[in-house]
């Protein structure tokens, strides 16, 4: 309750409060071994989760004060770390003066999304994923019709994912996992990555049911954000890359943010 009232003081800024809630744990609950697979894509490593609570309701149009001051906050950067060179966990450094925030649509509500994938010759109906002949793309080593899926405009099976659904948040879940980190042991099978990226969708957004319609619909407000002092940008941090990012996940009737960052190093 003091905690609530110290928040309440300032009621022109959103403030946060800590949660020491385990994501990893309560991911791994939902999917069979996914901090292992996590740690064997090479992203365990290099990715934190956190949750924090904020003091008042958030509207959509206060995005870029909610993201400021988020990242302004005391509690927040006090229990955020940043992934070194040297490869310890280290506090932001500087006062972060400028953000940028963009708008990532969470609508999906279940798997079945991705069932294109075993119609176009992605992957068999035993799971298995198609292998192609090895090229390096962006980084990436492409040695499956997967991973031609998520990178080359110019393959064949691109299109079965429209640019709507490519935006999607369940989507860049998905291929988040599925590219991984710089060290990285591809899955021969389409499953180890469809059932942990569920998890973690599931954990990060949340579901309601509409008392009108009686159907369910996802309330999650999900945004793609940087942090940057008047130098350089601190969170995540440079070089730009599409598996460096950070995610804030608003839940509003409980105020409540989750944040789902990762570093390509």
């Amino acid at each position: 309750v003091n905690c609530l009232q110290m928040m309440a003081a300032d009621n022109n800024r959103f403030q946060f409060i800590s949660l020491s809630d385990d994501i990893f744990d309560a991911i791994s609950n939902k999917a069979n071994e996914a901090t292992e697979l996590l740690e064997k894509w090479g992203m365990k490593n290099k990715m934190k989760f956190a949750t924090f609570l904020y003091n008042k309701p958030f509207q959509v149009y206060q995005k870029n004060d909610f993201v400021l001051d988020f990242f302004q906050s005391s509690v927040v950067t006090d229990t955020l770390r940043v992934h070194a060179i040297d490869g310890h966990w280290a506090p932001i450094s500087g006062k972060v003066t400028n953000i940028t925030v963009k708008d990532v649509p969470c609508l999906q509500l279940n798997m079945g999304f991705f069932d294109h994938l075993y119609t176009s010759g992605v992957v068999r109906e035993t799971g298995h994923i198609i292998k192609c002949f090895d090229e390096v793309m962006d980084d990436f080593l492409v040695s499956d019709e997967l991973r031609k899926v998520l990178l080359d405009p110019d393959s064949a099976n691109y299109g079965i994912f429209d640019e709507t659904q490519r935006v999607e948040f369940l989507f860049r879940v998905f291929k988040h996992l599925a590219l991984g980190g710089p060290v990285n042991q591809y899955e021969d099978t389409i499953t180890p990555y469809l059932d942990v990226t569920k998890a973690i969708y599931k954990e990060l957004s949340t579901v309601v049911k509409d008392q009108n319609t009686k159907k369910l619909q996802i309330t999650s407000i999900v945004f793609e954000v940087t942090a940057m002092t008047d130098d350089s940008r601190v969170f995540p941090e440079n070089p730009k890359h599409t598996q460096t990012f950070c995610y804030l996940i608003i839940d509003n009737a409980r105020k409540q943010v989750k944040l789902w960052y990762h570093i390509w190093m």
